[in-house]
């Protein structure tokens, strides 16, 4: 092999393992809380995740409680989720949906599945009495469970 193929072989590997090894770790100062206000500040939103944690490539069901600013419940409301791996490029492997209203502003969010490990975002649209906003969690799976 030639000097020239043998040096941009390298390279390229070690281009690769460098963006590999980026990938795996989460950003050191990720904030991972599971109640925080909405883009807009229109509802206050805390997820719940499983009392297990999920295990890679099977689905789990989590929970969302949406409340006003001032802390009340709010019902009747229209959630999308969406989410994915930000350092990978690539949204959630299934479509997950809020499958029925809970009480006290609570909501079921069924069909959640990781397909590996690392930062996953959980991104919520919320439609309600006090319009659309937006909201989004931090979560990293680890090797056996999710950690939060």
């Amino acid at each position: 092999m030639n000097r020239f193929v043998s040096t941009a072989l390298s390279l390229g590997t070690v281009a690769a393992l460098a963006t590999i090894a980026g990938c795996m770790s989460p950003p050191q100062d990720l904030d991972l809380a599971l109640k925080r206000p909405s883009v807009d500040g229109k509802y206050v939103v805390t997820l719940q995740p499983p009392a297990r944690p999920a295990a890679i490539n099977q689905l789990h069901t989590w929970q969302v409680k949406v409340a006003s600013p001032a802390g009340a419940p709010v019902a009747q409301v229209r959630i999308k989720v969406d989410g994915g791996m930000p350092q990978h490029g690539h949204g959630l492997p299934t479509r997950p949906q809020v499958t029925r209203e809970l009480p006290d502003g609570g909501y079921l969010i069924e069909g959640m599945k990781f397909s590996m490990t690392g930062w996953w975002e959980i991104k919520l649209a919320i439609d309600g009495p006090a319009g659309a906003d937006r909201v989004t969690f931090n979560t990293v799976v680890a090797e056996s469970a999710a950690a939060r």
